[in-house]
């Protein structure tokens, strides 16, 4: 095994020890890592990821379930807009962009191009949401209501974000949870996992119809992940998630900007 593929597999370890720890944020390294690491295609990548995160969700949602913090009647009015878009969009939206979109002079702006930067701008975007990390608990019992229509616009908006990057989306479901949903944000946090994990995996499976999968690498990096997200958890108990969280927020503007220069000078 080389370098690379070693370090790649400690990338899978790192986006479940993420997870684990700040219950999200783990999945917008896989697609970086897979990419830049392991040298896939970002198509691959993304489909890939929505695998990775996917599976690595669920161990934390079924953790969730029995602690019953998942509130499931929320966990599907959210869903089933978010599944219908994602796997429309990997099914139909990503086979259908052409190759080359367009150019400017000698700059030529392609389909793995475009992923890439489009990838960027939502890693800036959940850094920003993270480094200033000021969610605010909500203690009260009222009674969980529904903005329906928001709901599912939300819900799609961020299944077509899951099908395009191949991220869970998290820094924009559990902000949508608290305050269409009005979900107290333990139940937010947790329920989200849910949802994730709902819509990536069907979204995955709009990948299977046009992608040759390669199950034993696929099957191996996610296990390492689903490892890494035991150990995050564990590790929970005596690290500061908040402070942790604002730390990772800085790690991600990072990249996201190392990943701008990276593609733009290539």
């Amino acid at each position: 095994m080389e370098l690379m593929d070693v370090l790649g597999y400690v990338g899978a370890l790192l986006i479940g020890l993420v997870l684990g720890l700040i219950g999200g944020g783990g999945s917008i390294l896989t697609v970086p890592i897979l990419v830049y690491a392991l040298s896939l295609n970002p198509v691959v990548a993304t489909a890939y990821s929505l695998f990775v995160v996917g599976t690595t969700a669920f161990v934390g949602a079924v953790r969730n379930i029995f602690k019953g913090m998942v509130d499931f009647k929320t966990a599907i009015i959210f869903a089933i807009p978010a599944f219908i878009a994602v796997y429309l969009t990997r099914a139909y939206l990503i086979p259908a962009i052409p190759v080359q979109l367009f150019s400017v002079g000698t700059f030529i702006v392609s389909k793995n191009l475009a992923i890439m930067l489009f990838f960027a701008i939502i890693m800036l975007v959940a850094s920003i949401s993270m480094i200033r990390n000021k969610r605010n608990e909500h203690h009260d019992d009222k009674e969980v209501s529904y903005n329906y229509p928001l709901i599912v616009l939300e819900g799609s908006v961020v299944g077509v974000l899951t099908g395009v990057v191949g991220a869970g989306g998290g820094f924009l479901i559990i902000p949508a949870l608290v305050l269409l949903a009005r979900l107290p944000m333990k139940k937010a946090v947790a329920t989200s996992l849910l949802i994730i994990a709902i819509k990536s995996l069907i979204g995955f499976i709009g990948d299977v119809q046009n992608l040759d999968i390669d199950w034993l690498f696929l099957l191996s990096f996610t296990s390492v992940s689903v490892v890494g997200i035991f150990i995050g958890i564990w590790l929970n108990k005596f690290i500061d998630g908040k402070r942790l969280k604002t730390a990772f927020g800085w790690f991600v503007l990072i990249m996201g900007i190392y990943i701008i220069y990276k593609e733009v000078s290539m």
